[in-house]
């Protein structure tokens, strides 16, 4: 039987809609609705850079306009509908997906135990009984309610104390759960206080972890090699979901397709059977104009962006003295199923001012009156998120085309 072939624009197409941005932006972002937003993402990536506003916050806000930090506080905080955990990076979950991160969590146990033995001070182990005992006693802490006696570090984010060391070690291994964030610094509780022991003693085996990280990582890219099924929620391992992939294909429940890229090439990838009648095939994205995170779940994976869209978010700056290439990342500007430009802004909140330093355009892309209108407006919105009031450009704003 010969593959079925997307072509790239309907390669772009579904890739957007299973990620949320093939529609206008709009409708409600609190509550049940926008933990069905976060459910249909699969996970939000959590980031502490706050150049305009946090990762997390954005890539809801490019979805749901309305949508403001302290909505995601209450599911998170509140209602405990999210947990907190790692795929490729920290991210908020969906609480009902936890038992599925049992495997994760055994694995962690044995993986970070070994690293960090060589990578962290040692002594870190010895910490785990005092620091459970501190919890069990006192309530949920942070790192800096642990350790007193124990020399802080001086060597950079990683040069964690050991009791600092423990908490992550216990969190990542399943003992302990996040329970807030304050100053996006971390509140561990123990998880028998935060979960439910139907939730927590709930765990699938091997084989129905590996077919729940397949089966959802392809609902949610549409199509995929089976290292970018492995990678979805990076439980699992690229073996693991090619043996899947495999049997499923046998069996029929998937088809192999061929993923057209922006040059023109070809790519092996899967797809449900009922991915040549998808509507989302002829159904045109939203032409309005929006800022994405550069962490946004559409574009973390660089090499599928780059195939896809024929994009990447990473500038390299050439500064002539002294002569050094620098790199550093910047927002993406989507319209319809294209990126159209990078901007370097930043949410300067002492000046209550939105400062746009750099924008370029994409190749082939014109920066006309209506475009340059469009992402006014945009900006407007996205001041609205930085709380702040004021825009401002700086001279020589609008670069030439990359």
């Amino acid at each position: 039987m010969t593959a079925f072939t997307l072509t790239n624009t309907q390669a772009r197409r579904v890739f957007l809609d299973r990620h949320a941005l093939s529609d206008t932006p709009g409708g409600p972002a609190h509550g049940t609705a926008l933990l069905d937003l976060i459910t249909r993402l699969g996970f939000v990536q959590l980031d502490s850079i706050n150049t305009v506003a946090r990762a997390h916050d954005l890539i809801l806000f490019s979805r749901r306009p309305r949508y403001r930090p302290k909505n995601l506080k209450s599911l998170y905080e509140r209602d405990r509908s999210l947990f907190e955990h790692w795929t490729h990076d920290a991210a908020v979950i969906p609480t009902s997906f936890y038992p599925y991160w049992h495997l994760r969590r055994e694995r962690d146990a044995e993986r970070l135990r070994e690293r960090w033995s060589e990578w962290r001070r040692g002594g870190f182990e010895a910490k785990f009984q005092p620091v459970l005992d501190r919890i069990r006693d006192h309530g949920p802490c942070c790192s800096g309610d642990v350790g007193d006696d124990e020399k802080r570090g001086s060597g950079g984010w990683w040069d964690w104390h050991p009791s600092k060391t423990a908490l992550e070690y216990l969190w990542r291994s399943g003992a302990l759960q996040v329970v807030k964030r304050e100053g996006f610094q971390k509140y561990y509780d123990l998880t028998e206080r935060v979960l439910d022991t139907r939730m927590i003693g709930n765990a699938p085996d091997i084989e129905e972890t590996i077919d729940w990280c397949c089966r959802e990582a392809l609902d949610r890219l549409g199509f995929a090699t089976h290292g970018e099924l492995a990678a979805f929620w990076d439980h699992i391992s690229p073996a693991e979901a090619k043996v899947w992939c495999t049997s499923a294909l046998a069996s029929g429940r998937i088809i192999q397709v061929n993923v057209t890229g922006i040059d023109g090439s070809m790519r092996p990838a899967y797809a449900w059977p009922t991915l040549p009648d998808d509507p989302a095939l002829k159904h045109n994205p939203t032409s309005r104009l929006r800022v994405l995170s550069p962490f946004d779940p559409a574009l973390r994976d660089r090499r599928r962006a780059e195939r896809l869209f024929g994009f990447t978010y990473r500038i390299e700056i050439f500064v002539p003295e002294p002569k050094r290439t620098y790199g550093y990342y910047v927002f993406p500007l989507m319209e319809g199923d294209r990126i159209v430009g990078r901007v370097d802004m930043k949410a300067h909140r002492a000046d209550d001012a939105l400062r746009v330093r750099a924008l370029w355009p994409e190749r082939r892309i014109r920066w006309g009156k209506g475009r340059r209108a469009a992402f006014g407006s945009e900006l407007d919105r996205i001041a609205r998120l930085a709380g702040v009031s004021h825009i401002a450009f700086d001279d020589g704003w609008l670069r030439t085309a990359l």
